[in-house]
């Protein structure tokens, strides 16, 4: 019998690992790569310094107006006007409404992820819009603020959120009805999908704004910030739709016939079965539209509701902050990016977490 000795592991050889190696693999592979990154790195080095010095080292971060000497941002402005940026004509003794939002809001993240109960992830779900709502806009004691106050950050939030989380409900059954069998419910999924896409979001808010009240009895009036969120909510949803047909389509027949082989109803095959498949593969899809979404509610200025960006046009026009439009915008930009950044790494991390593919 042949007799086997246990051998050592050993490193592995120098040169194939570690910065140097990494370095040469994703930057200088080819001839190509090299000549690229190279000239990337003669932008970067054209750009960032007096990038980082208009930003950084040469901005002025405090005083008042009349105290700036240096030639770089002058960030005073954003700190002047924060509180309008964020909260935009919010009463400021209310700050702490939507402060609490927010804590509420990453508490319900930790306790959705931690707890698996069905029934408390529902109540969180049902409950958060609830309480969001009532926090904002008062009542049940709390003193009223009109939306006609809501704007800034606040404001931006408030449509994108509500546009994401009823849009995509609405945007599956549309999925769902496009592919039916019933020629009456494709025939009503593909006119609406169809006409909402072939026409921009600003129409839609004009529509939504001037057109839906007409339809509606004489002395109801709706609320601008809800006809806005209509507007936005039917336009996300004809994209949703199509999203999700996408990954329907990529689901292989076959599993459509397990499940009748099992003796599953369409309700329960789709919901247990195909939808949760096809929702996976289009998470990457579905969070472009959200991100997308997300800079679109921009366009509320349109029909003269101030979000963040608007905050900014509205605040330089005081005669004591003209010309600091710069600051402002880049501060905008700054904000956009790191929410949309955050979404999209989210996305990306629920994407791992619901990856079953075996490599």
């Amino acid at each position: 019998m042949a007799i086997y000795n246990k051998l050592e592991a050993k490193p592995a050889p120098k040169g194939t690992k570690g910065v140097g190696k990494w370095i040469q693999e994703n930057l200088f592979p080819s001839v190509t790569s090299s000549l690229l990154t190279i000239l990337s790195l003669m932008l970067l080095c054209y750009i960032i310094p007096p990038l980082l010095d208009w930003m950084a080292f040469d901005a002025t971060w405090s005083g008042t107006k009349e105290e700036i000497t240096n030639h770089g941002a002058r960030w005073i402005f954003i700190y002047e006007k924060f509180n309008q940026f964020i909260y935009g004509f919010y009463p400021e003794e209310l700050y702490w409404r939507p402060n609490f939002i927010l804590v509420l809001f990453v508490a319900s993240i930790v306790v959705f992820k931690k707890i698996k109960h069905i029934k408390v992830r529902a109540a969180i779900l049902i409950l958060f819009p609830i309480v969001s709502f009532v926090l904002l806009y008062g009542g049940l004691g709390l003193e009223v603020v009109p939306t006609t106050k809501w704007g800034g950050l606040l404001l931006t939030i408030v449509v994108a959120a509500v546009g994401i989380v009823v849009s995509f409900p609405i945007g599956i059954i549309f999925a769902l009805g496009r592919q039916s069998k019933m020629p009456i419910i494709k025939t009503i999924s593909v006119v609406y999908i169809e006409f909402i896409r072939g026409v921009p979001l600003i129409t839609l808010l004009f529509m939504s704004s001037v057109i839906l009240p007409l339809f509606f009895p004489e002395g109801m009036n709706f609320d601008k910030l809800l006809r806005a969120l209509i507007g936005v909510t039917l336009f996300q949803a004809a994209y949703i739709a199509e999203v999700v047909r996408g990954g329907l389509q990529a689901i292989p027949k076959g599993q459509y016939e397990a499940c009748d082989s099992i003796g599953l109803s369409y309700w329960q095959a789709m919901g247990l079965v195909i939808l949760p498949q096809a929702l996976k593969i289009s998470i990457p899809n579905i969070v472009g539209s959200f991100v997308a979404l997300f800079k679109d509610t921009t366009l509320v200025l349109i029909i003269g509701l101030f979000d963040v960006l608007a905050m900014v046009t509205l605040t330089t026009k005081d005669p004591h902050w003209l010309g600091f439009e710069t600051e402002g915008y880049v501060f905008v930009t700054i904000i956009y990016w790191i929410i949309c950044f955050s979404m999209s790494k989210y996305a990306q991390s629920v994407e791992n977490r619901f990856n079953t593919d075996h490599k």
